[in-house]
């Protein structure tokens, strides 16, 4: 079985948590900000995020890619709260904290493929 560099395991554990924190976001949500039908989605990206991980640890290059794109989708999610107004500011810092968050674990997860296939 192929292994994982120790760098592209640190991306996941990344892209992991965030999806965990997606799994809270209708809990933790007022309904309005952010709306309901946009925490359930994040909700579902979050699970697929989830799905995926077990066999993108293992090497699995159609789970990585699932696991980086549900991520990228959830971020896309966050960008209204930059450009809608009356968004409270611990919201738009939350969004701020999470595409930044998104983008660290995805060029870490894809560097580290990179590494194992010019290895």
């Amino acid at each position: 079985m192929k292994s994982l560099p120790t760098t592209q395991r640190y991306g996941l554990v990344v892209l992991g948590l965030l999806s965990v924190a997606d799994l809270a976001l209708p809990f933790v949500s007022d309904g309005e900000h952010p709306p309901m039908s946009v925490a359930l989605i994040s909700l579902g990206l979050g699970v697929v995020t989830l799905a995926c991980l077990p066999r993108a640890w293992r090497a699995n290059r159609s789970a990585l890619a699932g696991v980086v794109a549900s991520r990228l989708l959830s971020a896309l999610l966050t960008l209204p709260a930059f450009f809608v107004g009356g968004v409270p500011a611990g919201v738009v810092a939350a969004a701020v904290g999470s595409v930044a968050l998104t983008v660290l674990g995805v060029v870490i997860a894809l560097a580290g493929a990179r590494q194992a296939v010019t290895a």
